[in-house]
């Protein structure tokens, strides 16, 4: 993977979290920047936790489906991006700020929420050449600034933007997928 793609990655997978960012933003009275850079570590953290944990799995399993490799990894990135676009266009219950809703266990339950698809990333990323360190770090930075700005924008643009920026990472995940089959198979689309 060339550093536009992990990049892109990177984006991809910091979008459900700023999602939910965005709700909570707008759930809270008035989001203090430090508060905003706090919850955005702890998703950034889980979010870089996950793919790694998802790479060793995926690394046990490597050897036995080497020769399709690259299939499951665009399956998978495929079929998480269509995942979701079809949550993007699903209703959410509401959520009114209270104490609990902030503090580090639920913030930390809710990063783990939004980064399962990052764990199914990590173990697609096991059957292909790339630098898992690397990308783990990348979608964790991406995560701690999408969140950290979410969290800001959440009281102006929670309801408008939320899903739309699910829906946006759902296809670049289906583009990214579509990159690793190509150049596994000879065509290269330059992503």
């Amino acid at each position: 993977m060339n550093p536009i793609s992990i990049f892109m990655l990177g984006m991809a997978m910091s979008t459900d979290a700023f999602a939910a960012a965005l709700g909570k933003g707008a759930g809270m009275l008035k989001p203090r920047f430090n508060e905003a850079l706090r919850i955005g570590f702890i998703f950034g953290f889980v979010e870089m936790l996950t793919p790694i944990i998802g790479w060793f799995l995926g690394s046990a399993a490597s050897r036995y489906i080497d020769s399709i490799d690259h299939w499951v990894a665009f399956m998978l990135l495929a079929g998480l991006g269509c995942h979701m676009i079809y949550g993007s266009f699903q209703d959410e219950p509401e959520e009114k700020e209270t104490s609990r809703k902030n503090g580090i266990f639920s913030i930390a339950l809710t990063g783990l929420a939004t980064s399962i698809d990052a764990l199914a990333v990590g173990v697609g990323l096991a059957l292909i050449d790339v630098n898992i360190v690397l990308v783990a770090i990348v979608i964790g930075l991406c995560t701690w600034t999408m969140v950290t700005i979410g969290i800001m924008m959440g009281r102006i643009l929670g309801k408008m933007v939320g899903k739309r920026a699910e829906m946006i990472g759902g296809f670049v995940l289906i583009v990214v997928g579509t990159s690793i089959l190509c150049e596994h198979i000879g065509f290269s689309p330059g992503l």
